[in-house]
Protein backbone atom coordinates (compact mmCIF):
# COMPACT_ATOMS: atom_id res chain seq x y z
CA UNK A 1 0.00 0.00 0.00
CA UNK A 2 2.76 2.39 1.31
CA UNK A 3 4.46 1.68 -2.54
CA UNK A 4 1.47 2.31 -4.30
CA UNK A 5 0.95 5.52 -2.18
CA UNK A 6 4.29 7.03 -2.27
CA UNK A 7 4.16 8.74 0.82
CA UNK A 8 1.11 8.29 3.91
CA UNK A 9 0.99 11.66 5.80
CA UNK A 10 1.46 11.89 9.68
CA UNK A 11 -0.40 13.93 12.09
CA UNK A 12 -0.73 14.35 16.12
CA UNK A 13 -4.61 14.23 15.81
CA UNK A 14 -5.99 10.97 16.59
CA UNK A 15 -9.90 10.71 16.77
CA UNK A 16 -10.88 7.01 15.99
CA UNK A 17 -7.06 6.24 15.76
CA UNK A 18 -3.70 8.15 14.41
CA UNK A 19 -4.04 9.35 10.57
CA UNK A 20 -1.41 6.93 9.30
CA UNK A 21 -3.65 4.30 10.64
CA UNK A 22 -6.47 5.17 9.27
CA UNK A 23 -4.98 5.39 5.60
CA UNK A 24 -4.36 2.15 5.76
CA UNK A 25 -7.44 0.89 7.12
CA UNK A 26 -9.31 2.56 4.19
CA UNK A 27 -7.47 0.41 1.75
CA UNK A 28 -6.83 -2.63 3.53
CA UNK A 29 -10.02 -3.29 5.95
CA UNK A 30 -9.42 -3.83 9.54
CA UNK A 31 -6.02 -5.01 9.87
CA UNK A 32 -5.03 -5.31 13.33
CA UNK A 33 -3.79 -1.62 14.33
CA UNK A 34 -0.31 -3.65 15.87
CA UNK A 35 0.45 -4.87 12.30
CA UNK A 36 0.37 -1.84 10.33
CA UNK A 37 2.58 -0.11 13.01
CA UNK A 38 5.09 -3.21 12.66
CA UNK A 39 4.53 -2.85 8.83
CA UNK A 40 5.37 0.98 9.27
CA UNK A 41 8.13 1.11 11.47
CA UNK A 42 9.58 -2.33 11.41
CA UNK A 43 13.45 -3.73 11.30
CA UNK A 44 15.24 -3.17 9.03
CA UNK A 45 13.97 0.05 7.94
CA UNK A 46 11.28 -0.33 5.19
CA UNK A 47 9.75 3.11 5.79
CA UNK A 48 11.05 6.71 6.51
CA UNK A 49 9.82 9.89 7.64
CA UNK A 50 10.50 12.76 5.90
CA UNK A 51 8.53 16.25 4.50
CA UNK A 52 6.73 15.25 1.52
CA UNK A 53 2.96 16.12 1.41
CA UNK A 54 3.43 17.78 5.01
CA UNK A 55 5.56 15.17 7.31
CA UNK A 56 5.47 11.90 5.97
CA UNK A 57 5.92 8.41 6.32
CA UNK A 58 7.81 7.17 2.50
CA UNK A 59 8.95 3.73 1.15
CA UNK A 60 12.79 3.24 2.17
CA UNK A 61 13.12 3.45 -1.81
CA UNK A 62 12.71 7.18 -2.37
CA UNK A 63 14.99 8.27 -0.04
CA UNK A 64 17.75 9.15 -2.73
CA UNK A 65 15.07 11.24 -4.08
CA UNK A 66 14.94 13.70 -1.20
CA UNK A 67 17.79 14.57 -1.75
CA UNK A 68 17.25 17.71 -3.32
CA UNK A 69 15.24 18.56 -0.31
CA UNK A 70 18.26 18.01 1.97
CA UNK A 71 20.26 20.30 0.08
CA UNK A 72 17.47 23.09 -0.30
CA UNK A 73 17.63 22.48 3.91
CA UNK A 74 21.47 22.86 4.31
CA UNK A 75 21.61 26.02 1.43
CA UNK A 76 18.50 27.65 3.47
CA UNK A 77 19.72 26.84 7.12
CA UNK A 78 23.44 27.46 6.92
CA UNK A 79 25.06 30.06 9.50
CA UNK A 80 21.30 30.43 10.52
CA UNK A 81 20.92 28.24 13.85
CA UNK A 82 20.89 29.64 17.22
CA UNK A 83 22.44 26.77 18.41
CA UNK A 84 26.22 26.62 18.59
CA UNK A 85 28.10 23.84 16.13
CA UNK A 86 29.80 22.54 19.20
CA UNK A 87 26.47 22.07 20.82
CA UNK A 88 25.03 20.41 17.35
CA UNK A 89 27.97 18.22 17.49
CA UNK A 90 27.46 17.28 20.95
CA UNK A 91 23.37 15.95 20.26
CA UNK A 92 25.18 13.88 17.22
CA UNK A 93 27.77 12.55 18.92
CA UNK A 94 24.84 11.17 21.38
CA UNK A 95 23.84 9.13 17.96
CA UNK A 96 27.02 7.11 18.45
CA UNK A 97 26.12 4.69 20.79
CA UNK A 98 22.47 4.07 18.99
CA UNK A 99 19.31 5.50 18.21
CA UNK A 100 17.99 8.27 20.43
CA UNK A 101 14.94 9.97 20.92
CA UNK A 102 14.45 13.62 22.36
CA UNK A 103 13.59 12.14 25.73
CA UNK A 104 17.16 10.64 26.20
CA UNK A 105 18.84 14.49 25.50
CA UNK A 106 16.43 15.89 28.10
CA UNK A 107 13.10 16.45 26.04
CA UNK A 108 11.31 17.85 23.61
CA UNK A 109 10.19 21.31 25.26
CA UNK A 110 11.83 23.71 27.08
CA UNK A 111 7.97 24.99 28.36
CA UNK A 112 5.09 24.35 27.69
CA UNK A 113 3.70 25.38 24.80
CA UNK A 114 3.85 23.18 20.78
CA UNK A 115 6.20 24.94 19.30
CA UNK A 116 8.71 25.78 22.69
CA UNK A 117 11.30 23.73 21.25
CA UNK A 118 14.44 22.56 23.41
CA UNK A 119 17.33 22.89 21.97
CA UNK A 120 18.36 19.61 22.32
CA UNK A 121 15.24 18.97 19.96
CA UNK A 122 15.79 21.82 17.68
CA UNK A 123 19.40 20.50 17.06
CA UNK A 124 18.17 17.11 16.22
CA UNK A 125 15.19 18.48 14.13
CA UNK A 126 17.84 20.50 12.00
CA UNK A 127 20.19 17.48 11.03
CA UNK A 128 16.85 15.75 10.22
CA UNK A 129 16.06 18.49 8.00
CA UNK A 130 19.38 18.08 6.75
CA UNK A 131 19.80 14.39 6.14
CA UNK A 132 22.48 13.89 8.40
CA UNK A 133 19.79 12.10 10.97
CA UNK A 134 17.15 9.69 9.78
CA UNK A 135 13.89 8.78 11.26
CA UNK A 136 12.77 5.27 10.10
CA UNK A 137 10.80 4.10 13.51
CA UNK A 138 8.96 5.55 16.52
CA UNK A 139 8.42 4.79 20.19
CA UNK A 140 5.29 5.41 20.97
CA UNK A 141 4.61 8.65 19.06
CA UNK A 142 8.21 9.64 19.74
CA UNK A 143 10.27 9.92 16.71
CA UNK A 144 13.63 8.02 17.23
CA UNK A 145 16.43 9.44 15.69
CA UNK A 146 19.37 7.36 13.71
CA UNK A 147 22.67 7.55 11.76
CA UNK A 148 21.60 7.27 7.84
CA UNK A 149 24.17 4.77 7.20
CA UNK A 150 22.86 2.42 10.39
CA UNK A 151 19.69 2.67 9.10
CA UNK A 152 19.32 3.42 5.53
CA UNK A 153 20.18 0.44 2.93
CA UNK A 154 24.04 1.11 1.87
CA UNK A 155 23.39 1.34 -2.03
CA UNK A 156 20.00 3.87 -1.59
CA UNK A 157 22.75 6.22 0.35
CA UNK A 158 25.23 6.25 -1.86
CA UNK A 159 23.07 7.43 -4.47
CA UNK A 160 22.90 10.96 -4.50
CA UNK A 161 20.64 12.03 -7.67
CA UNK A 162 20.82 15.65 -9.43
CA UNK A 163 17.58 17.84 -9.02
CA UNK A 164 16.13 16.93 -12.20
CA UNK A 165 16.58 13.06 -11.65
CA UNK A 166 14.37 13.35 -8.03
CA UNK A 167 12.18 15.34 -9.56
CA UNK A 168 11.64 12.78 -12.51
CA UNK A 169 10.97 10.42 -9.95
CA UNK A 170 9.02 12.00 -7.70
CA UNK A 171 6.63 13.21 -10.74
CA UNK A 172 6.35 9.74 -11.95
CA UNK A 173 5.42 8.20 -8.40
CA UNK A 174 2.46 11.22 -7.46
CA UNK A 175 1.15 10.78 -11.17
CA UNK A 176 1.28 6.95 -11.10
CA UNK A 177 -0.69 7.07 -7.55
CA UNK A 178 -3.62 10.06 -8.48
CA UNK A 179 -4.08 8.35 -11.62
CA UNK A 180 -4.85 11.78 -13.65
CA UNK A 181 -4.38 15.18 -12.26
CA UNK A 182 -3.33 18.48 -13.29
CA UNK A 183 0.22 19.73 -13.01
CA UNK A 184 -0.44 21.53 -9.61
CA UNK A 185 -2.06 18.23 -8.13
CA UNK A 186 1.13 16.46 -9.48
CA UNK A 187 3.29 18.95 -8.26
CA UNK A 188 1.33 19.12 -4.94
CA UNK A 189 1.75 15.36 -3.93
CA UNK A 190 5.38 15.83 -2.60
CA UNK A 191 5.28 19.66 -2.20
CA UNK A 192 7.53 19.90 -5.36
CA UNK A 193 7.11 23.91 -5.62
CA UNK A 194 6.37 25.00 -2.13
CA UNK A 195 9.45 27.91 -0.79
CA UNK A 196 8.91 26.51 2.60
CA UNK A 197 9.11 22.71 2.37
CA UNK A 198 12.29 23.02 0.41
CA UNK A 199 12.27 23.10 -3.48
CA UNK A 200 15.23 22.73 -6.24
CA UNK A 201 15.86 25.82 -7.83
CA UNK A 202 13.39 26.24 -10.69
CA UNK A 203 11.10 24.01 -9.33
CA UNK A 204 8.18 24.57 -11.60
CA UNK A 205 10.36 23.99 -14.71
CA UNK A 206 11.97 20.87 -13.14
CA UNK A 207 8.32 19.78 -12.69
CA UNK A 208 6.98 20.72 -16.32
CA UNK A 209 10.43 18.62 -17.55
CA UNK A 210 9.57 15.92 -15.42
CA UNK A 211 6.12 15.87 -16.48
CA UNK A 212 7.00 15.28 -19.96
CA UNK A 213 9.89 12.67 -19.50
CA UNK A 214 7.85 10.91 -17.69
CA UNK A 215 6.36 9.95 -20.58
CA UNK A 216 2.40 11.34 -18.94
CA UNK A 217 -0.85 11.32 -21.37
CA UNK A 218 -2.48 15.20 -21.76
CA UNK A 219 -5.94 14.85 -21.70
CA UNK A 220 -8.87 16.67 -21.10
CA UNK A 221 -11.21 16.25 -18.06
CA UNK A 222 -14.90 17.38 -18.32
CA UNK A 223 -15.28 20.43 -16.00
CA UNK A 224 -11.71 21.02 -15.69
CA UNK A 225 -10.34 24.47 -16.51
CA UNK A 226 -6.40 23.49 -16.27
CA UNK A 227 -4.76 20.82 -18.56
CA UNK A 228 -4.49 17.63 -16.80
CA UNK A 229 -2.20 14.67 -17.41
CA UNK A 230 -2.60 10.89 -17.03
CA UNK A 231 -0.02 8.05 -15.80
CA UNK A 232 -0.14 6.12 -18.64
CA UNK A 233 -0.81 2.76 -16.24
CA UNK A 234 -3.90 4.14 -15.32
CA UNK A 235 -4.70 4.33 -18.98
CA UNK A 236 -4.32 1.11 -19.76
CA UNK A 237 -5.49 -0.93 -16.73
CA UNK A 238 -8.60 -2.22 -16.54
CA UNK A 239 -11.61 -0.32 -15.56
CA UNK A 240 -11.32 -0.88 -11.59
CA UNK A 241 -14.48 -1.89 -9.91
CA UNK A 242 -14.15 -0.33 -6.41
CA UNK A 243 -16.26 -2.07 -3.55
CA UNK A 244 -15.16 -0.44 -0.55
CA UNK A 245 -17.14 1.53 1.97
CA UNK A 246 -15.29 3.03 4.34
CA UNK A 247 -14.22 6.34 6.59
CA UNK A 248 -11.33 8.27 5.19
CA UNK A 249 -8.72 10.22 7.38
CA UNK A 250 -9.55 14.11 6.31
CA UNK A 251 -5.07 13.66 6.17
CA UNK A 252 -6.07 10.49 3.14
CA UNK A 253 -3.83 11.27 -0.42
CA UNK A 254 -7.76 11.16 -1.63
CA UNK A 255 -8.77 14.20 -0.10
CA UNK A 256 -5.55 15.85 0.68
CA UNK A 257 -5.26 18.29 -2.49
CA UNK A 258 -4.64 22.16 -1.44
CA UNK A 259 -7.90 24.24 -0.29
CA UNK A 260 -9.34 25.47 -3.77
CA UNK A 261 -8.55 29.30 -4.60
CA UNK A 262 -10.02 31.52 -2.39
CA UNK A 263 -11.53 28.79 0.22
CA UNK A 264 -8.81 28.30 2.82
CA UNK A 265 -11.22 25.46 4.24
CA UNK A 266 -12.54 23.60 0.98
CA UNK A 267 -10.01 21.33 -0.69
CA UNK A 268 -10.34 21.68 -4.19
CA UNK A 269 -9.41 17.91 -5.57
CA UNK A 270 -12.39 16.54 -4.06
CA UNK A 271 -14.65 19.32 -5.66
CA UNK A 272 -13.11 18.22 -9.20
CA UNK A 273 -12.82 14.82 -9.04
CA UNK A 274 -15.60 13.84 -6.93
CA UNK A 275 -18.36 16.73 -7.56
CA UNK A 276 -17.74 16.73 -3.46
CA UNK A 277 -17.41 19.38 -0.85
CA UNK A 278 -14.91 18.68 1.91
CA UNK A 279 -13.29 21.07 4.98
CA UNK A 280 -11.18 19.71 7.28
CA UNK A 281 -12.29 22.38 10.53
CA UNK A 282 -10.35 21.32 13.14
CA UNK A 283 -8.61 24.65 13.42
CA UNK A 284 -11.80 26.30 12.91
CA UNK A 285 -13.99 27.85 15.93
CA UNK A 286 -16.27 25.27 17.39
CA UNK A 287 -19.26 27.98 16.57
CA UNK A 288 -18.49 28.06 12.89
CA UNK A 289 -17.51 24.49 11.88
CA UNK A 290 -19.98 23.08 9.86
CA UNK A 291 -19.37 19.30 9.95
CA UNK A 292 -17.41 18.69 13.12
CA UNK A 293 -13.86 18.86 14.27
CA UNK A 294 -12.44 16.00 12.59
CA UNK A 295 -14.75 15.16 9.73
CA UNK A 296 -14.59 11.87 7.83
CA UNK A 297 -15.62 11.75 4.15
CA UNK A 298 -17.59 8.70 3.60
CA UNK A 299 -16.29 6.63 1.17
CA UNK A 300 -18.80 4.51 -1.12
CA UNK A 301 -17.63 2.78 -4.14
CA UNK A 302 -16.20 5.22 -6.20
CA UNK A 303 -18.45 7.87 -4.94
CA UNK A 304 -18.10 10.21 -2.01
CA UNK A 305 -21.51 9.98 -0.03
CA UNK A 306 -21.26 11.83 3.38
CA UNK A 307 -19.04 13.27 6.18
CA UNK A 308 -19.09 11.79 9.45
CA UNK A 309 -17.31 13.52 12.60
CA UNK A 310 -16.75 10.33 15.38
CA UNK A 311 -15.12 10.41 18.59
CA UNK A 312 -14.40 7.18 20.96
CA UNK A 313 -16.26 7.72 24.39
CA UNK A 314 -14.79 4.31 26.35
CA UNK A 315 -16.20 1.68 24.46
CA UNK A 316 -18.81 3.65 22.37
CA UNK A 317 -18.27 5.02 18.66
CA UNK A 318 -19.41 8.45 19.08
CA UNK A 319 -21.13 9.89 15.64
CA UNK A 320 -21.53 13.60 16.99
CA UNK A 321 -22.49 15.15 13.03
CA UNK A 322 -23.28 12.75 10.14
CA UNK A 323 -23.96 14.49 6.85
CA UNK A 324 -24.86 12.54 4.20
CA UNK A 325 -25.56 13.32 0.19
CA UNK A 326 -28.95 11.94 0.49
CA UNK A 327 -31.29 8.41 1.91
CA UNK A 328 -29.12 6.48 -0.54
CA UNK A 329 -25.98 6.79 1.28
CA UNK A 330 -27.42 5.73 5.00
CA UNK A 331 -26.63 2.14 4.66
CA UNK A 332 -22.95 2.93 3.47
CA UNK A 333 -22.76 4.81 6.26
CA UNK A 334 -24.46 2.49 8.95
CA UNK A 335 -21.56 -0.01 7.27
CA UNK A 336 -18.74 2.27 7.83
CA UNK A 337 -19.34 2.65 11.11
CA UNK A 338 -20.19 -0.40 11.94
CA UNK A 339 -17.06 -1.74 10.46
CA UNK A 340 -15.00 1.42 12.23
CA UNK A 341 -16.36 0.90 15.45
CA UNK A 342 -15.21 -3.47 15.76
CA UNK A 343 -12.28 -1.86 14.03
CA UNK A 344 -11.02 0.06 17.31
CA UNK A 345 -12.30 -2.17 19.99
CA UNK A 346 -15.81 0.08 20.10
CA UNK A 347 -18.73 -2.37 21.29
CA UNK A 348 -21.79 0.43 20.88
CA UNK A 349 -22.43 3.12 18.61
CA UNK A 350 -24.31 6.53 19.43
CA UNK A 351 -25.36 8.64 16.94
CA UNK A 352 -26.29 12.15 18.05
CA UNK A 353 -27.11 14.50 14.93
CA UNK A 354 -27.69 13.23 10.92
CA UNK A 355 -28.35 16.14 8.40
CA UNK A 356 -30.72 16.10 6.58
CA UNK A 357 -32.54 15.53 10.02
CA UNK A 358 -35.13 13.04 8.58
CA UNK A 359 -32.56 10.36 7.97
CA UNK A 360 -31.30 10.24 11.93
CA UNK A 361 -33.83 7.82 12.27
CA UNK A 362 -33.22 5.30 9.34
CA UNK A 363 -29.36 5.48 10.42
CA UNK A 364 -30.26 4.11 14.00
CA UNK A 365 -32.33 1.63 12.02
CA UNK A 366 -29.65 0.30 9.97
CA UNK A 367 -27.70 0.23 12.68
Amino acid sequence: MLRRLGAVQLDTISVLARSHELVAYARLGPVPRAALEAAYWGQPARAFEYTAHAACIMPVALWPFFAFRRRAARERERGRSRLSPSFVEEVRARLRDGPITTTDVGGARESAGWWNWSDAKVALEGLYRRGEVVVTTRRGWKRVYDLPERAIPADLLAHEPADQECYLELVKVAARALGVGTARDIAGYFFLTLPYAGTAPNARRLVAEAIEAAGLVPVRVEGWREAAFASPAALSAPPPHPSRTTLLSPFDPLVWATPAPGQMQEREYPRRVFDFSYSFEAYVPREKRRHGYFTMPLLAGDRLVGRIDPFRRGKTLVAQRVSLEGPEAVPAAAAALREAAAWVGCTDIEVQEALPEPLLTDLVSHL
